[in-house]
């Protein structure tokens, strides 16, 4: 183990990396153009560079790398702090335009790679929107039975799955006892899902949602979560709960928007991004 954490810090020598944030949700970017690394090394450096008190710290680590598809500018590979891939992650890919405007590598409007499919984003200064791939295996009124309780919930592909619970009161929702269960619920397997509670809420006579994420890949309950919060946004809006554009509240305190095309099908997720700092990874990180 030791000798391959030296290799896979020869590698990383004089390595810059990135570190952004959006709604609460902050990443590690690491440019793999020349493709340096594999597969396993990606996924043990997530897991190392996202822990925690003892090295960088995130929710994700992404590595951006040349497209295999000729509409992107870039593709990316993208891990959870667990060393498990992702399909797609709405707040990260609104991270890396960010990421890719500032660093003058490509010029707003893009599209770049995942393995979710396409994704376009526009990039105006801190400000990011992006189209989500189309919403996809939506299914409405699951009744799910855990040895918690019994739950009604709702269930749609973003880019990635997830679960939506409608709560009355989305500060008293049992999000770490009950997102474990139906993440791992026989229903959703072998993936599995990330797990969404949201509350309808009004303010001068107009509706927002108010969300709780527990993250898949994570394992916890995170401060925000761009798309469960499209998820939460297009199922309420097909239910007639709410109409778009829809606000939606994250637990870090940032409103997310959510632009929903019924008749293309379409989610376009925008909010803001924070580019907090790039450094160099010393070898500690990696111990």
């Amino acid at each position: 183990m030791e000798e391959n954490l030296d290799n896979l810090f020869k590698k990383l020598n004089d390595h810059t990396f990135y570190k952004l944030s959006a709604s609460g949700n902050d990443f590690i970017v690491i440019l793999n153009f020349e493709d340096k690394f594999t597969f396993e090394e990606k996924s043990l450096l997530a897991k190392k560079l996202c822990r925690s008190k003892f090295s960088i710290s995130a929710d994700g680590l992404i590595f951006l790398e040349k497209p295999r598809n000729s509409k992107a500018s870039f593709s990316w590979n993208f891990f959870n702090s667990d060393g498990s891939e992702a399909e797609m992650c709405g707040n990260g890919a609104r991270c890396v335009a960010r990421l890719v405007e500032e660093l003058n590598l490509f010029k707003s409007p893009f599209y770049f790679e995942t393995k979710a499919g396409l994704i376009y984003a526009e990039v105006k200064g801190k400000r990011v929107k992006i189209a989500l791939t189309n919403p996809k295996d939506l299914k409405i009124n699951l009744i799910l039975r855990t040895d918690y309780d019994w739950f009604m919930a709702h269930f749609v592909n973003t880019g990635v799955p997830h679960v939506v619970i409608f709560w009355d009161d989305i500060e008293s929702a049992p999000v770490e006892e009950v997102g474990p269960k139906i993440r791992y619920h026989e229903m959703f397997k072998p993936a599995g899902t990330n797990v969404n509670f949201v509350e309808i809420k009004k303010e001068k006579g107009k509706r927002y949602l108010k969300i709780r994420t527990y993250e898949r890949g994570v394992e916890t309950e995170t401060l925000a979560c761009g798309t469960g919060a499209a998820a939460s946004a297009y199922i309420a809006y097909k239910l007639g709960l709410v109409k778009s554009p829809v606000n939606v509240l994250t637990r870090g305190g940032e409103i997310l928007t959510l632009h929903i095309d019924d008749k293309e099908n379409k989610l376009f997720l925008e909010g803001d991004t924070q580019f907090i700092f790039k450094g160099e990874i010393k070898e500690d990180a990696l111990l």
